[in-house]
């Protein structure tokens, strides 16, 4: 019986205390900023990026971990003994995972790339589980299986308080941006769970701690059966008073064992900016 390793993209964004209990490895995609690449995570942070926003008005690209650094980083494990889950960043915004199935092709099958067909912390829920699993010493195939059985439960949104990012990044006009702020109208974006694509749902209006607390219960309370083990908030670096907003309403309900707070990466943030938070969580 093979040892099971997991890995993941950078974008299921987990960190620190949480990415050590999942014993989990993450797979940097690539920032490109003035023509010079980075590694999300390793040797650029996202206040790099918004400082560069600020000053110029230019957003970097993002690129997919390619099919040669897939294998360059599993041979040596399957080597080793290991099979390998690896969570991927949505097929509909990446071809991470179509590298990652190339790759797989190449390596007797001991690969297991799982399309989470979302993003952020939505696909960093099906690490955790994943991590479970292999804690309780289940075959990768096993693993797998049940964790794609996962994927249509998952559900992440956020609220952007800005759409400055999103017109920089030409997903919106100046004009649909200049009238979103004038307005104040504050766009909840959510993860299509069947791909991973992403639409604009409610368009909510008013000041962003009033947009918070209504978004929070509406997102909660459009889902029948929702998993109370964990939920994650996960943010684009707002400032703490929304982050504490957000948690302040999930206490209230005294329903969820655990709340993780986590910070967007790179490639996530630098498509939203910085006044984005969401709830994301899983369903039974």
């Amino acid at each position: 019986m093979r040892n099971v390793f997991l890995s993941a993209d950078s974008t299921c964004d987990i960190s620190g205390e949480l990415l050590e209990r999942c014993k989990a490895e993450l797979m940097p995609l690539h920032i490109i900023l003035e023509e010079k690449s980075y590694e999300d995570g390793v040797n650029i942070r996202p206040d790099d990026i918004y400082a560069h926003f600020a000053k110029t008005g230019k957003l970097p690209k993002t690129a997919a971990v390619n099919t040669q650094e897939y294998i360059d980083r599993f041979r040596p494990l399957v080597e080793d003994g290991y099979d390998i889950i690896h969570i991927n960043l949505g097929a509909a915004i990446s071809s991470s995972y179509q590298n990652c199935v190339t790759a797989a092709k190449q390596l007797d099958g001991h690969v297991y790339p799982i399309n989470s067909c979302n993003l952020s912390s939505g696909s960093g829920h099906l690490v955790i589980e994943a991590a479970r699993r292999i804690a309780k010493g289940m075959l990768a195939s096993e693993i797998a299986e049940e964790i794609k059985a996962l994927v249509p439960k998952c559900h992440s949104s956020f609220i952007i308080d800005k759409l400055d990012y999103l017109r920089a990044g030409g997903r919106c006009s100046t004009l649909a941006m200049l009238g979103a702020n004038l307005l104040k109208l504050k766009p909840c974006i959510e993860v299509n769970n069947a791909d991973g694509s992403m639409t604009v749902g409610k368009k909510y209006r008013g000041k962003l701690e009033t947009v918070l607390v209504q978004y929070v219960h509406e997102q909660l309370e459009r889902y029948e059966r929702i998993r109370n083990d964990k939920i994650f908030i996960t943010h684009a670096g707002i400032g703490d008073q929304y982050v504490e907003i957000v948690k302040n309403e999930l206490d209230k309900l005294h329903y969820f064992t655990e709340i993780f707070i986590e910070r967007a990466g790179c490639t996530i943030s630098s498509h939203c900016g910085p006044g984005c938070i969401g709830v994301l969580f899983l369903t039974k």
